[in-house]
């Protein structure tokens, strides 16, 4: 199993590139952070920090989105620093959720997402893409690669990400959810005629290592209200009892209210109040190490790739190396 580190790029952007540096020396091979242009600083301008001052480390987005940049220009950027670095990137892919909001915009459709995803690997590998009915080839990328991984929640994106994608991210770690949507993925690659082993599968979810676990739970609360505001749209798409989204997953939010993206993301979230510690529990991986180690090993056997670590609360520099110390070997042994 594989290990990444996920950030918000928070200033001073130095602070993100010390910690991806300490993620690597623990042991993460992954550098991932959230891209929302008007919430965050740009992450693609700290990526270039990022693999100038690590050995190994693959970076991207966690997740960037069809509309807030040009296709092009999202291809040209990531072969650009794949150029400078040697094919150190992947791009984490998505409708748009607070990138597109804050900004006043819908989230992208899935058919769009679906162009994009073959448009922007396309074009950064070097080939010939149409983009709005004109063909298009960036003349200088030579042996380019980048991998498109796409988040998904629902079962119309689910089957996307199988069609689609290198590899499906899923943003949140109950194991029986998770069972679930590999299984969509998986099905729906294999009816488009792919190899459904092929597509790599990465669980991302906060982690915080220690005893108190009513502290833990406080730390990462405002994950519960995130992925609820996504199962929002689900239910308003298909339904409460539509048999289409598990009831394990929407169910939840029933006593959810509203949501400011002023806190997306963030300890002390006030819209998170809904979340009951059964959601937490299910969602993260909470407790001593033992514990993580016993969720990420279930996670393995039903066949993540990789789990990465979102670090926003008050203990980021203790999980990393918790992480380095005990979990991560305990893993890849």
């Amino acid at each position: 199993m594989d290990f990444g580190l996920v950030l918000q790029t928070d200033p001073p952007a130095s602070a993100v590139v010390g910690l991806m540096r300490r993620a690597e020396r623990n042991g993460f091979r992954y550098g991932w952070t959230f891209d929302s242009a008007v919430l965050w600083q740009e992450p693609f301008v700290i990526y270039s920090r990022i693999l100038e001052h690590t050995d190994r480390m693959t970076v991207g987005p966690m997740v960037t989105n069809p509309g807030t940049r040009t296709w092009e220009v999202t291809a040209s950027t990531f072969a650009t620093l794949n150029d400078m670095y040697g094919n150190r990137t992947v791009c984490g892919i998505g409708r748009g959720d607070s990138a597109m909001r804050v900004a006043g915009r819908r989230p992208n459709t899935l058919a769009r997402l679906g162009e994009a995803i073959d448009v922007i690997r396309d074009l950064a590998e070097g080939r010939e893409a149409t983009v709005d009915g004109q063909p298009v080839q960036i003349p200088w990328v030579k042996d380019g690669r980048l991998p498109v991984w796409m988040a998904a929640y629902g079962p119309k994106a689910l089957a996307l990400a199988g069609q689609k994608a290198d590899g499906f991210i899923l943003q949140l770690a109950d194991p029986f959810l998770t069972e679930w949507m590999i299984k969509a993925v998986r099905d729906a690659a294999s009816d488009a005629g792919r190899d459904p082993d092929s597509v790599t599968i990465c669980v991302a979810a906060p982690a915080y290592v220690g005893d108190d676990l009513g502290h833990a739970r406080e730390q990462c609360r405002w994950f519960g209200g995130m992925v609820g505001n996504h199962v929002a749209d689900l239910v308003a798409r298909y339904g409460e009892h539509s048999g289409l989204v598990p009831e394990a997953l929407t169910a939840y939010i029933a006593g959810r209210s509203g949501y400011d993206y002023s806190h997306h993301g963030r300890t002390g979230n006030p819209d998170t109040a809904f979340v009951p510690d059964e959601i937490v529990d299910r969602f993260c991986l909470l407790g001593p190490a033992e514990a993580h180690i016993e969720k990420l090993q279930a996670l393995r056997d039903m066949g993540v790739d990789q789990f990465a670590v979102y670090n926003m609360h008050d203990a980021r520099e203790a999980t990393i190396d918790a992480y380095g110390s005990t979990i991560i070997p305990a893993l890849t042994a």
